[in-house]
């Protein structure tokens, strides 16, 4: 309206010739610009050459520039039968800078006055400047930040240009201080408060962000509370409205949810039709919800899901599962059919891969399980993508599976990878209470020439061992997965600190592995291990460890053989939520050997997720040692025996300090060990977000004994108590406080414990 009423008096006091008289255009000159073509306003131009000019179109023309935004002077002129446009350009923004702004990145800022209109290199009009600063607005009381300051300044330039420069002053969130639910009648509000983001953090969470408002957090919300009463039959159930009110000093916020719950519905029948690919047997098994059951929208969708899965794994990759409801309001019942409909079979034509810069193709490849030219299995796609997701030079991975372009019967996969960096160098120290301060020197190279092969060289010292070793491995010597390694250790410990009895020991020993996978789950690896130990005793060392000595020598060598089986299901290794590690080993020493005997171990943990995403643990530890052949050599060296006692074995008794005595006082091992632990993880009260930081309640029991034969269970030590472990920037830090069960005079209790690591 303001263009329009300029426009006519523009027409008044700059145009009276051109009012004056009507004629025919044999031109048109435009004079003024700068940045703008000729072409362009052409464009917007109501008339052309040869058209009659009078005083209607000639506020048409104004009225039509003027809607351009490009300019902000426009005069019309006649000269003989030439029409004379001229005009004056409104300035381009050279630049917007924005400060003061912390919580929104600058480029998201930039993004959403983008979408406004408003970027470098456009048309500047003043006219803009409010609708600049609404949009920015928008932007923070999306957050929950309404206590926003917004301060523009346009800064004139040579060229017709101007700067624009926008400084914002955030303030801080409004906070939550009440959500009302109106209209519920099954749940209580309470306990559909608890399943919401938003909402007052409890009294301990000092840390937590519940209270801060934001838009997207609320709508996240509904969607929770919605899906719940979905889950629980109520079909009918709508969200109303939702209102959220700040107070006049823009510091708390009021949000209140009107719903409308409907009425409770159960599952009549349920029936299962379409085309049957799969025994129709096999796919009602995998039928979550049954008749009479309460309906429940999540199991409906974990069925459709895991048919369509299992129809995948017979090639059909883009199989549809329907769910016809047939819907009973007066009887409040539900009648649900899941229509399958499995579509065309496809085969995989090409798998393509990208992103493995440093990477062979070769090495992702292999742990491909689903084969090109073979049918499509949904399961081997998912497992291949676990296995490449495992390796440990690959950040990420993203398997899209796209139809070939002419083909209703082929897909391809492309597989897309982000790899990280696979050679490290590694510096670090350490503190414990068994061993004191411990550091180490480390070189790795997990992806040694883009192979796969791993190169590693290794040194770390304490006051009781000083280590040095050097590997490498080959995870697949042969094509099938067989892996191979070999290397170097050289260990030299002194026990004289420890809670054990002294001694000195020198250990070198040269191995070679190979490893066999069975299943997806289940490994089993063989090492040879040719082993030379130098011993030395002292005044203090037990005298039967010094017997030892002098029956056998200062200096034995035996050759190994370690076996190992492991299954595992774990969904992590750090922080596992739900499967099971299970790890059985048989060590021999060779016949020949200058000691012969053996040991088999075991090793076993479980993990069940629990409510509030806390984690029910139980860990098994057994061991037996005992010796086999001649006589003179039939013997288990104290050096190998078993010992217990402290972190992850039974805590509050200290390191090493449980099983049989010797003459000293102090540990001397056995051959049976046996431990046990219960434990259920949980994320602290104070830091409920963390994905580094866990508390625990433990229940730890077992011992260590001479022999299988004296074996007790009144002689197993137990204890209870609370640990934390925090994966910080640093490294791990395990702390655990325990109060001793069942404990006898003369154990060694320690009931504060820790172990502090750390890389820089």
């Amino acid at each position: 309206m303001r263009a329009l009423v300029f426009a006519f008096f523009l027409l008044l006091f700059s145009s009276a010739v051109v009012q004056a008289e009507q004629f025919i255009i044999d031109d048109i000159q435009i004079e003024g610009l700068e940045k703008i073509q000729a072409g362009t306003v052409f464009t917007y131009l109501p008339l052309k050459v040869g058209d009659t000019f009078d005083t209607d179109n000639a506020s048409e023309v104004i009225h039509q520039l003027y809607k351009t935004g490009f300019f902000h002077g426009i005069e019309l002129e006649k000269k003989g039968q030439i029409l004379i446009i001229k005009v004056v350009e409104r300035p381009s923004i050279a630049s917007i800078n924005i400060e003061g702004n912390k919580d929104i990145k600058t480029e998201q800022l930039i993004e959403a006055l983008k979408n406004a209109g408003i970027a470098k290199g456009r048309v500047f009009n003043r006219s803009v400047l409010t609708r600049m600063e609404n949009e920015l607005r928008q932007q923070y009381f999306s957050q929950g930040k309404y206590n926003i300051k917004i301060d523009v300044e346009v800064k004139d330039l040579p060229r017709n240009r101007v700067d624009i420069n926008i400084d914002i002053s955030e303030g801080s969130a409004a906070k939550i201080r009440k959500v009302t639910i109106v209209g519920n009648k099954t749940f209580s509000e309470k306990k559909l408060l608890k399943k919401m983001e938003s909402g007052i953090p409890a009294w301990y969470a000092l840390l937590s962000d519940r209270d801060k408002y934001s838009k997207q957090k609320l709508a996240g919300d509904l969607e929770i509370i919605r899906s719940f009463y979905l889950d629980n039959g109520f079909i009918n159930f709508n969200i109303i409205s939702t209102q959220v009110t700040i107070t006049p000093d823009k510091k708390d916020l009021y949000v209140t949810l009107n719903i409308e719950e409907g009425e409770q519905f159960t599952v009549s029948s349920i029936k299962l039709e379409g085309e049957f690919i799969v025994e129709k047997e096999e796919l009602e098994k995998l039928i979550k919800i049954k008749a009479d059951d309460i309906y429940s929208r999540s199991k409906i969708t974990s069925t459709t899901t895991d048919i369509g899965n299992r129809l995948g794994d017979f090639g059909y990759a883009f199989a549809n599962v329907n769910v016809i409801p047939d819907i009973d309001e007066k009887n409040k019942k539900v009648g649900l059919t899941f229509f399958v409909d499995p579509g065309k079979r496809v085969y995989v034509r090409r798998i393509n891969f990208s992103g493995h810069y440093t990477t062979n193709e070769e090495v992702l490849r292999r742990e491909m399980r689903q084969m090109e030219a073979g049918w499509y299995a949904s399961t081997k796609v998912n497992r291949s993508k676990t296995r490449i997701q495992r390796l440990p030079y690959i950040t990420s991975v993203n398997i899209e599976t796209k139809r070939v372009p002419g083909s209703d019967d082929q897909v391809d996969l492309n597989v897309a990878v982000v790899e990280r960096m696979s050679g490290s160098f590694t510096i670090g120290a350490g503190y414990s209470q068994t061993e004191g301060l411990s550091v180490n020197l480390g070189v790795t190279q997990e992806n040694f020439m883009g192979a796969g092969k791993k190169l590693s060289a290794n040194i770390n010292a304490s006051r009781v061992t000083q280590r040095l070793n050097l590997a490498y491995t080959n995870p697949y010597y042969t094509i099938h997965g067989v892996s191979r390694s070999f290397g170097f250790t050289y260990q030299s410990s002194d026990t004289t600190d420890l809670a054990i009895s002294s001694f000195l020991i020198d250990r070198k020993s040269l191995f070679m592995g190979f490893g066999f996978p069975l299943t997806e789950y289940d490994f089993y690896r063989t090492n040879f291990n040719l082993i030379n130990n130098d011993l030395e005793v002292g005044e203090e060392t037990a005298q039967e460890i010094i017997d030892f000595v002098d029956t056998y020598g200062e200096s034995n060598t035996v050759l190994s053989w370690s076996n190992t089986y492991v299954h595992d299901t774990r969904n992590r290794t750090v922080f596992p939520e739900k499967g099971n590690y299970q790890n059985v080993s048989f060590v021999p020493t060779i016949p020949g050997s200058q000691l012969t005997y053996w040991k088999l171990g075991y090793n076993g943990k479980i993990y069940f997720p629990m409510p509030k995403r806390s984690v029910f643990s139980m860990r098994t530890s057994l061991g037996v040692a005992d010796s086999y052949g001649k006589e003179d050599s039939a013997v288990v060296p104290f050096y190998d025996k078993y010992y217990t006692g402290g972190f992850n074995s039974v805590r509050g008794f200290e390191d090493n300090s449980l099983g049989p005595r010797g003459s000293t006082g102090q540990t001397i091992g056995g051959d049976l060990k046996t431990v046990a632990n219960v434990e259920i993880f949980f994320r602290a009260p104070l830091l409920e977000e963390s994905d580094n930081f866990r508390v625990s309640l433990f229940y730890d029991i077992g011992n260590v004994f001479a022999t299988t034969e004296d074996f007790e269970s009144d002689e197993l030590r137990s204890s209870a108590g609370v640990a934390a472990i925090w994966l910080s920037p640093i490294g791990p830090l395990t702390f655990s406080y325990a109060y001793p069960l069942k404990s006898q005079d003369g154990d060694d209790l320690q009931q504060f414990q820790f172990n502090v690591g750390a890389n820089f």
